[in-house]
């Protein structure tokens, strides 16, 4: 099993990545700055999703791959990419609309993607990570690697045909993908169990297809970093697809700029003492690791703190750059 202080250095540096990018995009404090330490404007103009309490399930899944191994993600990604080993500065140069981003300050927070880790992209639509993982999986197969493809996606997405779609390829061909549900309890800005028929219904759905499925407490990074290990080994071995039910706690709103009134204040208050950093935290001060866990959360507020600076002063995309990478029916011809 990975250690628990290098998945403890993953998930900071997750929540630090997330915390200052909430703030760049509501003019606020960074993580861990002082009262006057401010972003002084708005520099996330577009939709900003957080994974903010969901940290233990991006670095126990992704401690356990390689950078052959291939990942989709959703519109909530920041913490799957960082988990996948992409590079934080880029990503947040991209949130900023900047040249220097991942997708050339195109893409935004939704779209980043990095082939040379294995990230294949963020998504802004719910579920179109599946067939896309799948279809990577299947590739895989062919070239005889044994490179894996993971998904991650949300509850709300089990209710989606391509969720159910993407199963039945990947059982039907035995491919080699692990189907994680990072269950949060709550599809945008709804309860999710009152619109979802079946009790863990993104289990019994996969079980129903012949594939294993198996729960886990995915505010312990420990117990979701067990349970990735032995499915993606069985799936390597040659198992075929894998479901990984994660239930987790999303602490913000469905956007940053979202105060979730929606949700009872006593909930949050609740699941804020279930914290899956603050759990781990716990457990490394119990053994005797304290200081290390404080030097690790420090590097991680200083890393992001050093790319907000270079997000913050990068160059913008010329005006040019809106007629690259994009294909035309025409002759070409932009005016």
């Amino acid at each position: 099993m990975t250690d628990l202080l290098s998945l403890f250095r993953t998930m900071v540096r997750i929540r630090a990545f997330e915390d200052a990018a909430e703030a760049a995009s509501q003019g606020g404090v960074t993580w861990g700055g002082a009262a006057t330490d401010k972003v002084s404007e708005v520099r996330v103009k577009g939709p900003l999703h957080l994974s903010t309490g969901q940290e233990a399930v991006a670095a126990g899944v992704c401690a356990h791959l390689n950078a052959e191994d291939l990942l989709t993600s959703t519109h909530r990604g920041h913490g799957h990419t960082l988990a996948k080993g992409a590079d934080a500065t880029k990503m947040m140069c991209e949130l900023f609309g900047r040249a220097s981003g991942y997708n050339g300050g195109k893409g935004g927070s939704m779209h980043i993607a990095d082939f040379s880790v294995g990230m294949l992209g963020a998504n802004g639509v719910v579920t179109a990570g599946l067939p896309i993982a799948v279809g990577a999986a299947h590739a895989l197969k062919i070239r005889k690697t044994d490179a894996i493809a993971v998904s991650f996606f949300g509850d709300g997405a089990i209710n989606r045909g391509p969720f159910l779609e993407a199963l039945n390829w990947a059982q039907v061909y035995r491919l080699p993908v692990l189907f994680v549900c990072e269950d949060n309890q709550i599809s945008a800005t709804t309860r999710s169990a009152p619109m979802t028929a079946g009790s863990s219904a993104a289990s019994a759905r996969a079980e129903s297809m012949g594939i294993a499925a198996t729960r886990v407490d995915g505010n312990s990074v420990e117990a979701v970093s067990a349970a990735a290990a032995q499915l993606i080994a069985q799936i390597r071995a040659g198992s075929g697809p894998k479901l990984l039910h994660a239930i987790t706690y999303r602490q913000k709103g469905h956007v940053s700029v979202d105060p979730a009134t929606y949700r009872d204040p006593a909930e949050v208050a609740n699941a804020l003492l279930d914290d899956p950093i603050g759990r781990a935290r716990t457990l490394l001060r119990q053994r005797g690791l304290a200081d290390e866990a404080a030097n690790v959360e420090a590097e991680a507020r200083a890393e992001i703190a050093a790319a907000l600076l270079v997000a913050s002063s990068a160059e913008v995309p010329d005006g040019q750059a809106a007629y690259t990478d994009i294909m035309t029916t025409g002759d070409g011809t932009w005016t």
